[in-house]
C-alpha cells in the first residue's frame, strides 16, 4: 500500500513522527476508505442506511435541503452535459474559483474546490496532526474527523460547549495547547448555535505554531447574519486557518458533490500533497457548471433562505407551545429536541412508523435528543402531523 505514497507526503509524515505502519493506514485512507472500513462522510453514510425508505417518507433527518438546486443552477448543468464527452472544455473548474473569490473576496490562489467536505476535512487531519500533535474539537459536534483521527492513531482532546452552546475556545486550547489541527463547526451541528467571530479569533492568535483552525461553515448560508458573520476574511489576512464550504445544504446538491475550501496559498498546496487525486480538477463537469450558476444566483438565494427562516420559525413555534425543550437558538436548517423522558432511537421508530425520517441516536451524549431536519412546508406539516401520533403513542 505504501507506493500510494509519493516520497513528498512519506517525507513529510516521517517528519511529524509518524511510523511506517501509520503510513500503510494513511495509504489505505488514499487507497479507498470503503476499502479500510471508513466512511469519509458521516451524513452520507447516514443517509445511505435510510436508502430504502418509502417513496411517500417525510426525509427530515439527513440535513438536507427540501428541494433540488436553484433553478438557473440547473438549467446551466443540465446543458454543460451535451458537452460531458469532454472533461473539462471550458476550463469549468477555474470559472467555479473566479466566482467564489469575487464572491467571498478571497484572492483564487486561497482556494481550492473538491467533493463535497467530508474526504478534505479527513485529509486536513493528515495534513495537520500527528502522533503527537492531535485533534481538538467540541462535545458534541460533527462527528466525521473522529473515525478518521482513530483510524489514523492521532490523539483526539474534546472540550464540552459552553452553557449556551457555543465552541469554548479557551477550553480546547487547554484540552490540548500542543493540538495540530482545532475543529470550530460554525454554526455547529448537531446544536446549531454559533461561535462569536472574536472567540474563532482569539483561537487563532493564540493556539500553537504550526497548527491549523478548521472553521466549518457548512450551514452558514441559513444563518441570520449572512454573509457578515463568515471567518473568510482570516483566510485572506493570510492567518492559519482553512475555511470549508459546501454546496450540500443551501444551493441542494447534497448529491452533486461540490465544495471548496479557502487558506493561503502554502496551506493549501500541503493540502494538495494529500488530496488523493480528488481535488481541483476532479470535479464532474457538469456540478462545476451548477454551482457557479448558482454561487451567484443572489435573488434565489435570498428566497431560500427566507423560506427556510420561516419554516424553521413555524416549527420551533410548535414545539415550545407543546413545552419541549429545544437545544439552540439554531441559525441552521434542523433544530434539536430533548424528549427528556424517552430515547432518541425509541422517537426515530415512532416517527418512522408515521413515514416521517427523523435522526436519532447519534450523540451518546444526549440519549434523549433528536435532531430535526426543516424541509418544506409541507413537509414539517407532515412532521407536525406525526407529532401528534408519535408523541402521545
Amino acid at each position: 500500500m505504501t507506493h500510494l505514497i509519493d516520497e513528498q507526503m512519506k517525507d513529510d509524515l516521517l517528519s511529524r513522527g509518524y511510523s511506517r505502519r501509520q503510513m500503510m493506514r494513511t495509504a489505505l485512507m488514499f487507497g479507498g476508505a470503503a476499502a479500510a472500513g471508513l466512511s469519509l462522510n458521516s451524513e452520507l453514510a447516514f443517509a445511505k442506511d435510510r436508502a430504502a425508505m418509502a417513496p411517500n417518507m417525510v426525509r427530515i433527518g439527513s440535513n438536507e435541503c427540501w428541494t433540488g438546486p436553484m433553478a438557473p443552477g440547473l438549467a446551466a448543468g443540465n446543458a454543460a452535459f451535451a458537452n460531458a464527452n469532454r472533461y473539462s472544455p471550458n476550463d469549468e473548474d477555474a470559472k467555479l474559483v473566479k466566482a467564489i473569490a469575487t464572491v467571498e473576496n478571497v484572492p483564487e490562489d486561497h482556494i481550492a474546490t473538491y467533493p463535497g467536505s467530508g474526504e478534505t476535512l479527513s485529509r486536513t487531519l493528515v495534513a495537520f496532526c500527528s502522533p503527537t500533535k492531535g485533534l481538538v474539537q467540541a462535545s458534541p459536534t460533527y462527528d466525521n474527523p473522529t473515525p478518521v483521527a482513530k483510524f489514523l492513531n492521532v490523539p483526539i482532546a474534546s472540550a464540552p460547549l459552553t452553557s449556551d452552546y457555543r465552541h469554548d475556545v479557551k477550553a480546547m486550547l487547554k484540552a490540548n495547547p500542543n493540538g495540530g489541527v482545532y475543529y470550530v463547526v460554525n454554526p455547529n451541528n448537531p446544536t446549531g448555535t454559533m461561535t462569536p467571530m472574536a472567540d474563532i479569533e482569539w483561537l487563532v492568535d493564540n493556539k500553537p505554531g504550526g497548527s491549523i483552525v478548521v472553521i466549518d461553515e457548512a450551514y452558514l448560508h441559513w444563518s441570520d447574519a449572512y454573509p457578515n458573520n463568515s471567518a473568510s476574511h482570516l483566510a485572506a489576512a493570510g492567518k492559519d486557518v482553512i475555511i470549508l464550504r459546501t454546496f450540500s445544504k443551501i444551493f441542494g446538491m447534497a448529491g452533486a458533490r461540490v465544495g471548496y475550501f479557502m487558506a493561503r496559498p502554502d496551506i493549501v498546496r500541503k493540502m494538495q500533497i494529500y488530496d488523493g487525486g480528488t481535488l481541483s480538477g476532479q470535479l464532474p463537469m457538469p456540478s462545476l457548471v451548477c454551482a457557479t450558476t448558482s454561487l451567484t444566483a443572489h435573488d434565489e438565494i435570498a428566497k431560500r433562505r427566507k423560506e427556510l427562516m420561516a419554516n424553521r420559525a413555524m416549527t420551533i413555534d410548535f414545539l415550545t407551545k407543546r413545552n419541549l425543550k429545544l437545544i439552540g437558538p439554531s441559525q441552521t436548517n434542523f433544530v434539536m429536541i430533548d424528549w427528556k423522558t424517552r430515547s432518541a432511537k425509541e422517537m426515530q421508530a415512532a416517527f418512522r412508523a408515521q413515514d416521517v425520517e427523523i435522526a436519532g441516536g447519534r450523540w451518546p451524549i444526549w440519549p434523549t435528543v433528536s435532531r430535526i431536519s426543516i424541509g418544506s412546508h409541507q413537509d414539517m406539516e407532515g412532521f407536525f402531523s406525526a407529532f401528534n401520533k408519535a408523541v402521545s403513542a
